[in-house]
């Protein structure tokens, strides 16, 4: 696939950097010539200089035979201009657009070609807020990743000692919850990935990676570690447009207080937000925090727009008490070096948003993305399309479909009809709250945890963790529906 990515900037180059290692022909432009080379020097692409909405500039990149043009540089307005002139020039197929301020992203019918022509808009800010808030719901987890809406959820946790799983084979996990449905998708131990069988012996701070309908993840999690307590006070460091998304988030449910050093962003957050305490100072104040009670607190968000006072105002909030930390972290080559020490979660944008970008570069019906382990990892959420001559996984048993190297099914999430409804007698899990009507016709939808004898129907979701991400386009030719299909 032919792709122009505008801007090299962290978000552009991080993606950059994973195209470029999928056989993709890729091209970035910037008027920065000096972080062109760098990416350049690192990965093997093409780069363009120049500013990134110009005609001639996106001629230069090859604009008139690109399949896709993704415009990630740091302004709005460029992001749009260049999705315009791709389509009414150039008539690019695909077009993504990085949209930061809420005021655009908010209008219903703003972006499409008879207005701006933006295929996919793509909100930084938004995803980080989202992914952050599903961190808040489920204390004590790593990771919280959704698919098909929700339903189902893969989340990584840290075994600690005293779990009752901790020291004992896989195999025992249905013995312990013989009423609750989980797979192990993978295991990280000491950074190094383990393919889970059911005599694996799960150790203490082992990474447990696993996936679950979303009513049971709380009773998987109680399997491998202490329960957290469910969060109540929370601080935020920052009240930019992340912190104030999550304040907006959260404000309903939790004690909430954002610490801000400008005063005349206070005074707008507190005409934005109903119920949050809004505190003019500094977040590395030692003063400010103990006067708002810092022992007292579960949890310490730091979402600056400075690497370096994100990691010290969360070192000192940790060190005076606070009970979890999590910083925005925007430098990669930080975020190991920071988390699992007085860090408790590294959280890192670009990755964050490259899972959501990649969802729309992925070939076959890939409808979620998620990149883990600081992109060496991915889950996968694929639609089962075909039948059993065009489709080399429909109709087929999960032990009998030729998956590639470290990859497997963690989970299928089905749709089934009213009339369906009596089959779920099988055992297997109704997402809570998954019934919908569409025309006259109820669905359901079911979460069925992926053993050896189940099988693939066309229209399943299903859920695929990959230990390597090299062998993605090993996961899109599987399930891509041979040509008779048609």
């Amino acid at each position: 696939m032919k792709i122009i990515i505008l801007g090299a900037g962290r978000v552009g180059g991080t993606l950059a950097a994973n195209l470029s290692s999928e056989a993709n022909d890729i091209t970035v432009v910037d008027s920065d010539e000096a972080s062109l080379q760098e990416l350049r020097n690192r990965i093997d692409i093409g780069v363009v200089v120049g500013h990134a909405s110009h005609p001639g500039v996106l001629l230069q990149a090859g604009i008139e035979d690109a399949d896709m043009l993704i415009a990630v540089t740091g302004v709005d307005e460029i992001n749009m201009v260049a999705c315009q002139i791709a389509h009414s020039l150039f008539r690019t197929p695909t077009k993504i657009a990085r949209i930061r301020a809420q005021e655009y992203a908010s209008y219903e019918g703003l972006f499409h070609n008879d207005a701006v022509p933006v295929d996919v808009i793509i909100s930084p800010e938004q995803l980080v807020s989202d992914y952050i808030f599903k961190l808040i719901e489920q204390p004590g987890a790593l990771q919280v990743l959704d698919f098909a809406g929700g339903r189902a959820q893969l989340v990584a946790v840290k075994a600690y000692y005293g779990g009752p799983l901790v020291g004992q084979e896989l195999r025992y996990l249905s013995k312990h919850m013989p009423k609750v449905e989980t797979r192990v998708a993978a295991i990280y131990r000491r950074n190094r990935p383990i393919q889970p069988s059911g005599s694996t012996v799960i150790e203490a701070d082992d990474e447990v990676f696993f996936i679950a309908a979303k009513s049971n993840i709380r009773a998987v999690m109680s399997e491998l570690r202490r329960l957290d307590r469910p969060y109540k006070r929370i601080i935020i460091a920052g009240g930019g447009n992340i912190g104030l998304r999550l304040a907006k988030l959260l404000e309903k449910k939790y004690s909430v207080k954002i610490i801000e050093a400008s005063a005349t962003r206070c005074a707008f957050l507190n005409e934005q937000l109903n119920h949050s305490i809004i505190l003019l100072g500094s977040a590395t104040s030692q003063e400010l925090l103990l006067e708002e009670n810092i022992e007292d607190t579960d949890v310490f968000l730091s979402v600056t727009n400075s690497d370096e006072a994100n990691v010290m105002s969360s070192m000192l909030a940790k060190r005076m008490g606070t009970k979890k930390v999590m910083t925005l972290i925007t430098n990669p080559a930080y975020v190991d070096l920071v988390q699992g020490g007085e860090i408790d979660i590294a959280i890192s944008p670009q990755l964050t948003t490259i899972g959501s970008l990649l969802t729309h570069v992925r070939r076959g019906d890939i409808v979620n993305v998620h990149s883990l382990r600081r992109g060496a990892a991915e889950a996968i959420e694929v639609i089962a399309h075909g039948d059993e001559r065009t489709s080399k996984v429909v109709g087929k048993c999960i032990e009998d479909i030729d998956l590639p190297e470290g990859a497997n099914i963690g989970a299928i999430v089905r749709e089934i009809h009213k009339e369906a409804v009596a089959d779920v007698a099988r055992g297997h899990e109704l997402a809570p709250g998954s019934t919908h009507v569409k025309g006259e016709t109820t669905v359901e939808y079911e979460v069925i945890i992926a053993h050896d004898d189940v099988i693939i129907q066309s229209g399943d979701h299903v859920i695929v963790f990959l230990v390597d991400k090299r062998f993605t386009k090993d996961v899109e030719r599987l399930f891509q529906v041979g040509f008779t299909f048609f």
